[in-house]
């Protein structure tokens, strides 16, 4: 009689996030970033506290999260880099043997830098609201920061995995970080070139979204559309969907 050995199942869900979680952790340039995601956004309160620059229509909330949309940014190149730090450093071909199905990969990566993206976005700008509500002087509007700060929260979480999508297209690490910032940053930019398709152009972006949760004074309807602060949450929730649909078809397709 021949034994026979059952073959092992793939590793679950899980399992998946387990070896992500080792990952991220291990590699400096994510933790890093990570960092200075929640470091930006307090020193943007501290800072217009101390040199008053606040404008005079704007609320507490959107001065003390002014610099919300450079961590924006970092939280973008942290997912990118969570992707792209394997490709570079040559361990995708051991977490794709490990984890097979690639799909569960994507999945189990998107979730660990989403999850943590928003915990450190709501924490921060938590912290920054409450900076800037304690050095700021008393003659503005305090805003409306629930629930906005869960809003300011969601959009971190997004912008992440939007970065995760990024780099599986990309793979390089310097260029998924260029490809990051275009993303956020070029439909603003370039907006005013298209003249009244500037609102839907710059407003479907995620940084118009979040100035809209932050109610900064300069979130006008002619610069980032006057859809509300909410839907274009939803909207840029879609489409992020949708780039990593399209991520997990081109993972499957190509070689590691």
């Amino acid at each position: 009689m021949t034994a026979t050995t059952a073959a092992a199942p793939p590793p679950g869900f899980r399992e998946a996030l387990a070896f992500e979680w080792t990952k991220f952790t291990s590699l400096r340039s994510t933790l890093w970033t990570t960092v200075s995601t929640a470091l930006v956004t307090m020193a943007g309160a501290v800072f217009v506290g101390v040199t008053g620059s606040l404008q005079p229509d704007d609320t507490v909330l959107g001065g003390s999260l002014t610099l919300s949309v450079v961590a924006l940014m970092t939280a973008g190149v942290v997912g990118a880099l969570a992707v792209c730090g394997e490709y570079s450093s040559g361990t995708i071909t051991t977490t794709l043997t490990a984890v097979p199905r690639r799909g569960r990969v994507l999945a189990a990566k998107t979730a660990l830098v989403s999850a943590t993206l928003y915990a450190v976005g709501l924490a921060s700008c938590t912290v920054a609201y409450l900076l800037g509500d304690a050095v700021l002087d008393g003659s503005h509007p305090q805003g409306e920061p629930l629930p906005a700060l869960f809003g300011i929260a969601a959009v971190f979480a997004l912008v992440g995995a939007l970065g995760v999508a990024i780099g599986t297209y990309v793979r390089h690490p310097a260029g998924a970080v260029v490809a990051v910032i275009a993303v956020l940053l070029l439909p603003s930019l370039f907006g005013p070139l298209f003249g009244d398709l500037r609102r839907w152009i710059a407003g479907a972006t995620p940084t118009a979204a979040l100035e809209k949760l932050t109610q900064t004074s300069d979130a006008s309807p002619e610069t980032v559309g006057s859809l509300g602060a909410w839907p274009s949450l939803a909207l840029v929730a879609g489409y992020t969907a949708v780039a990593l649909a399209g991520a997990a078809i081109v993972l499957r397709r190509r070689d590691a």
